[in-house]
């Protein structure tokens, strides 16, 4: 499956580089293939096409995981993974939009990747063009008081060709997502600014698929459900994953049970 080869190379890459986020970047596997696998109106080869769909990863720490799901989309070729977060690299630990074909914008200080988007779907809105604009935010993110405010135009401006994603994997930076600031009625409150709100499991690619090629006549969030550090056993729902970086038996240890999820899978 190319959601494992997806993780493999998340985790190969924090291991070498010593780069922090794993945990945050392994919750949003499955939103990442989806949306460049299944989804997306794009072409590899021509990266800028104009009316093509654009994605925004707001939350620009978790940018391992857009560069893998890129290399494998063929955006750029797998050995550039080896450039990652070190001296003399080519991709840096928070997105730069400069750095390789299909990264839209530069992210990494959070809560501004909704109102870009919200820019970018108006902006089509007037010059008639096709291209939809899917922003995929984290649930710490909605701390930010500029999600809100982007959240309220983005009805008022009838954009229906926004789709926004929520990473809801109940933690951040500093503890469980709810007990910082209490979210627990967030289908309410995107509600109540005019969104269609749907809820999905974040790792069930069907679903995923299903909810974001579902047509609407106003802006769509999805609330993912998802596990930090999805599928390494020691990194699930840990926040610890949120700064550290696998050691060598750490790294060995989280291959192997990758390869025995992919052995199941092809079994």
């Amino acid at each position: 499956m190319i959601t494992n080869e997806i993780r493999k190379s998340i985790v190969y890459m924090a291991h070498y580089s010593m780069a922090s986020h794993i945990g945050a970047c392994l919750s949003i596997v499955e939103i990442l293939y989806t949306l460049y696998f299944k989804v997306l109106h794009i072409d590899p080869s021509n990266p800028e096409k104009k009316n093509r769909d654009k994605f925004i990863l707001s939350k620009g720490h978790a940018s391992a995981a857009l560069y893998a799901t890129l290399a494998e989309r063929g955006f750029f070729p797998k050995k550039l993974l080896d450039k990652y977060y070190i001296d003399d690299g080519v991709l840096p630990g928070h997105l730069d939009m400069q750095s390789v074909p299909g990264i839209e914008i530069s992210a990494g200080s959070l809560g501004h990747g909704l109102s870009i988007g919200v820019g970018m779907a108006l902006a089509n809105k007037i010059d008639n063009n096709s291209g939809k604009i899917f922003v995929l935010i984290g649930d710490g993110e909605c701390n930010e008081g500029s999600i809100w405010e982007a959240a309220m135009i983005a009805p008022t401006l009838k954009l229906n060709n926004l789709t926004v994603i929520i990473d809801y994997n109940k933690l951040q930076g500093f503890g469980y997502t709810n007990e910082i600031i209490n979210q627990s009625n967030m289908i309410e409150r995107w509600q109540s600014f005019g969104w269609e709100v749907m809820e999905v499991d974040g790792h069930d690619v069907q679903k995923l698929n299903d909810s974001l090629k579902k047509e609407s006549l106003c802006p769509k969030i999805l609330i993912a459900n998802t596990v930090k550090g999805k599928d390494i056993s020691f990194m699930e729902n840990k926040l610890e994953w949120h700064y550290k970086s696998p050691n060598e038996n750490q790294y060995k240890q989280a291959i192997n049970e990758l390869n025995i999820i992919s052995n199941k899978q092809n079994s």
